[in-house]
């Protein structure tokens, strides 16, 4: 009989067992462990990241250099020796030749770009303006970022290259003044940023700075609710340390400026103090509650972050063998966005803009503060590499550094070159063994195979340039490991990232 006093009784005394759903509910408290457990995973990978970024950034002040001035004195030097067949230079000190001359010639033209009209042009400016000037150069940032590296690669090829002719050196001269355009371009970019921001803590009401700070919670909006997979969430973990280390520049830039314009008053410091650490500390807090809600929505575990870690410690790693094919401040360039040349430009010409150097005492400090430079560059190399080593051998890859690496040869079809790889490689190594992976985390074509090394839970990438491709299994397996993606699959960070292949 039914009743209101019986429904009333029923929904009092009513019960349900959860253990009868016990799946459904472990995999909910999983989701939960793994939200507490990625500020920490991802703090790990970005101070990784971070300093590997410091690595390269530092090289062009310490031991870029060095180089430089080795590779001029083996130039002026080795004709007294005779050539017979030997190169003038080797190619990674063309290479160096080149930065250095590059960094030269932007570091005078800069000389020509007026700072303080610049803040002044901008200070003049409305609050929504500026915002939206912000947002409008953080969008070019990236943008010409993605290309350049793309035209310093281009120009060190060029330089490089065998060459049959000796009129086939003109080529290097366009691509070297595209490489100066861009550098000295992407500098003034860099240098309008830093102003924004300066203005930004200037300001009275600190509006400006609050509406900065809030565009960061808008980036958790355009990227929490997509789909992710690891390929672009290891994407995005590069860009964002990337972007957090320009920010720390950026940051040092403002402190010297407003401390130049107050006389070096310690006391200005500490009222700029609470403002670079709201700054930083909503950057951090954004980049943990993304990452932490595309995991949970994508079902992708903490232990990505350990893999991504040793993906960029093996970059590292091998850019120290004897057979390195790039420079690692260039591997971090391709990695990350991260191009250091014109950061280091407008570094240099702010700091010899702000401190005036008079006196033999003063140069005496120079040089002491350029020694202090290269201990710290030394330190953190060696410290980088112990720990790259470390994850290296957590990951089981210490195999894929000593395996021969497929290069991409111009003129000659891929197919002839994976054959030739096959019969050189078939006598020493087993039908059930599998040699190195090496590729970028990009998007792959429908029908090419996912070139992934294999770790214990799933699959991550290791080295920076997706030219090389890896004849891991027979054709049958490959196209079983082979999945096609959907269009809609496909993320638009894929395409819009920092890093565009």
């Amino acid at each position: 009989d039914l009743s209101l006093l019986r429904f009333i009784s029923a929904e009092l005394t009513r019960g349900y067992f959860l253990e009868h759903n016990e799946a459904k509910y472990t995999e909910r408290r999983e989701r939960v462990y793994t939200c507490m457990r990625i500020p920490k995973e991802l703090e790990k990978l970005m101070f990784f990241g971070i300093f590997l970024c410091l690595d390269a950034f530092l090289y062009v002040f310490t031991l870029l250099p060095l180089r430089v001035f080795l590779a001029m004195f083996r130039f002026i030097t080795l004709p007294c020796y005779g050539l017979r067949d030997r190169r003038l230079l080797q190619p990674a000190q063309v290479c160096d030749m080149l930065k250095g001359v590059i960094l030269v010639i932007c570091y005078f033209m800069m000389h020509y770009v007026d700072y303080s009209m610049m803040y002044h042009l901008i200070r003049g400016q409305s609050v929504i303006k500026l915002y939206i000037i912000y947002n409008m150069l953080e969008v070019a940032d990236r943008l010409i970022s993605s290309f350049g590296q793309d035209i310093l690669d281009a120009l060190y090829w060029t330089a490089t290259e065998p060459k049959e002719r000796k009129r086939a050196h003109i080529g290097v001269i366009p691509h070297f003044f595209m490489a100066v355009l861009y550098v000295f371009l992407h500098a003034i970019l860099i240098m309008v940023q830093a102003t924004t921001l300066n203005v930004a803590f200037n300001s009275h009401n600190k509006s400006l700075l609050t509406i900065m700070m809030s565009n960061n919670f808008v980036e958790i909006k355009g990227s929490v609710f997509k789909k992710f997979e690891k390929n672009n969430l290891f994407q995005m973990s590069n860009s964002d340390i990337k972007e957090r280390f320009t920010n720390y520049v950026l940051l040092l830039i403002v402190c010297l400026r407003n401390m130049e314009q107050f006389s070096w008053n310690p006391d200005h410091f500490w009222v700029l103090f609470p403002d670079v650490c709201m700054v930083v500390a909503s950057e951090i807090a954004v980049d943990i509650v993304k990452h932490a809600f595309i995991t949970k929505f994508n079902d992708i575990t903490a232990d990505v972050y350990s893999e991504y870690r040793a993906s960029l410690a093996f970059d590292l790693v091998s850019s120290r063998q004897k057979n390195a094919y790039t420079d690692y401040s260039d591997s971090v360039s391709r990695r990350m966005g991260f191009i250091p040349l014109p950061l280091a430009v407008l570094l240099i010409r702010v700091v010899t803009s702000s401190i005036k150097v008079q006196g033999v005492l003063a140069y005496v400090c120079v040089v002491l503060f350029y020694c202090g430079l290269i201990s710290l560059k030394v330190l953190n190399s060696i410290v980088l590499l112990g720990k790259s080593c470390q994850y290296v051998k957590e990951a089981k890859m210490e195999e894929k550094l000593f395996n021969p690496v497929l290069t991409a040869t111009p003129g000659k079809p891929a197919g002839k070159q994976q054959g030739t790889f096959k019969s050189t490689q078939g006598i020493s190594t087993d039908e059930n063994s599998s040699t190195s992976v090496t590729n970028q985390p990009v998007h792959q074509k429908e029908n090419m195979p996912s070139l992934l090394v294999t770790s214990n839970s799933d699959q991550f990438l290791t080295t920076p340039d997706g030219e090389e491709k890896d004849i891991s299994q027979d054709s049958s397996e490959l196209k079983h490991r082979s999945a096609k993606k959907d269009l809609l699959e496909i993320d638009r960070f894929t395409i819009c990232g920092n890093r565009i292949d």
